[in-house]
């Protein structure tokens, strides 16, 4: 996805004042990251660094969720060292090197899979916690309603594909109800778990970046993990990676979950679609174009892994 001009202000002579309060730093606050929903900068102790996190408006809970999973997962969630809500400001430990510095491999996954089921079988129970916060609410029963906000959306697609989105509705909206009949309760998903959010350091792995996150159906989560595998890994759909990861991911739910799955993983990029359109509405006009670029493919790989189920 193209990077679009900030419409985020970020008084960095306070910001900094209130990471050094924190923290021992050397030095300025130095800008990483600038996107319409957060800003990222780099921090120097004298020894290794921090990162402070400036976010949005309509991503505000991304501090409060980021806290509590940390505070509940110090292991699988980066280290919070200060937050400010009202400001929406987050300062983390660092958490090493993005699984892209390594080439995304899928071995790596098996490990890091199994911990975030845990987390997100963990937070069944905080998920009114985290709808209280903000979180957006993607629970199954809010996806029909919203999916007739996607088709009402113009979409930046050809033609006959807004027309192949309009026809799957009523069996999306169908399939929806089939998933919750499974019982798999709502959680925390992430819907961004791929290999520039998940980091190592000195063995240990923990997932960042919790500002795509919803309280939706937990299975969903392995929509990007899996895109990005078969994209930038160019495994093929029918890879036995895929099992692997699935089955990985799986083990910490117990048995009889490989039909749920299938079934989420089929629809998941309608909901992850969804988020994206909450995103684009966030933007000025003027910046859409360039968001529209990844969102169409968002869409149009949403459309492949949909349609054979959807369909029949």
């Amino acid at each position: 996805m193209a990077l679009v001009e900030s419409q985020l202000h970020v008084d960095v002579p306070l910001a900094e004042a209130w990471v050094a309060s924190s923290v021992p730093i050397v030095g300025h606050l130095e800008p990483v990251q600038t996107e319409p929903w957060a800003s990222v900068y780099r921090a120097t102790l004298a020894a290794g660094i921090v990162w402070f996190k400036a976010c949005a408006p309509h991503r505000a809970f991304e501090v409060p969720l980021t806290a509590s999973l940390s505070a509940r997962w110090p292991t699988t969630v980066a280290e919070v060292l200060a937050y400010d809500v009202d400001r929406r400001w987050l300062l983390t430990a660092d958490a090493g090197e993005p699984f892209r510095e390594l080439g995304n491999p899928p071995e790596r996954w098996l490990d890091v899979l199994p911990a975030y089921a845990r987390l997100q079988i963990g937070e069944i129970d905080h998920a009114a916690d985290h709808l209280d916060v903000g979180v957006p609410d993607l629970r199954l029963a809010q996806l029909p309603e919203r999916y007739d906000e996607l088709l009402a959306a113009e979409l930046p697609l050809a033609p006959s594909e807004t027309a192949a989105v309009a026809a799957l509705g009523q069996r999306f909206s169908d399939l929806c109800a089939e998933l919750e009949s499974h019982g798999i309760g709502a959680t925390v998903q992430h819907d961004d778990l791929h290999m520039n959010n998940v980091y190592v350091k000195d063995g240990a792995l923990r997932v960042l970046d919790w500002g795509d996150a919803s309280i939706s159906h937990p299975f969903f989560s392995l929509f990007e993990t899996f895109r990005f595998l078969t994209e930038m890994n160019r495994l093929s759909p029918g890879d036995p990676w895929f099992g692997r990861l699935r089955d990985a991911y799986l083990e910490p739910w117990g048995p009889g979950h490989l039909e749920t799955f299938d079934l989420a993983l089929r629809i998941a990029g309608l909901a992850h679609a969804i988020a994206w359109l909450d995103q684009r509405d966030a933007l000025p006009v003027r910046d859409r174009p360039d968001f529209d670029m990844g969102f169409g493919g968002i869409l149009r790989v949403a459309l492949r892994t949909a349609s054979d189920t959807l369909s029949s």
